[in-house]
């Protein structure tokens, strides 16, 4: 896989650590094991424009006043939406 930073070869698939800032700003929350790409040749760790995408809508569609302070990827993404679609994301 091409890294994105360096253009290197030697990026692969992982799962990663990140810290994301609540859409209303009242807090930022942990999230483990989210998708992520890192480079040995470069040592970065990113997630794809589609991961973050994945995300902000999920962060923006959800209750995050019940939300915890540290949730997995996949928890984060099982959680109910409060509407289907974030109506407010015009690039789609």
């Amino acid at each position: 896989m091409k890294c994105q930073w360096c253009e290197s070869y030697e990026a692969k698939e992982t799962d990663a650590t990140v810290y994301w800032e609540l859409p209303d700003g009242t807090k930022a929350i942990e999230i483990k094991e989210t998708p992520s790409i890192t480079c040995s040749e470069c040592g970065i760790t990113y997630q794809t424009d589609e991961t973050v995408g994945h995300i902000e809508d999920q962060l923006f569609l959800i209750n995050t006043s019940a939300l915890e302070k540290s949730v997995t990827y996949e928890q984060l993404m099982s959680l109910p939406r409060l509407l289907k679609r974030n109506y407010f994301d015009f690039s789609k």
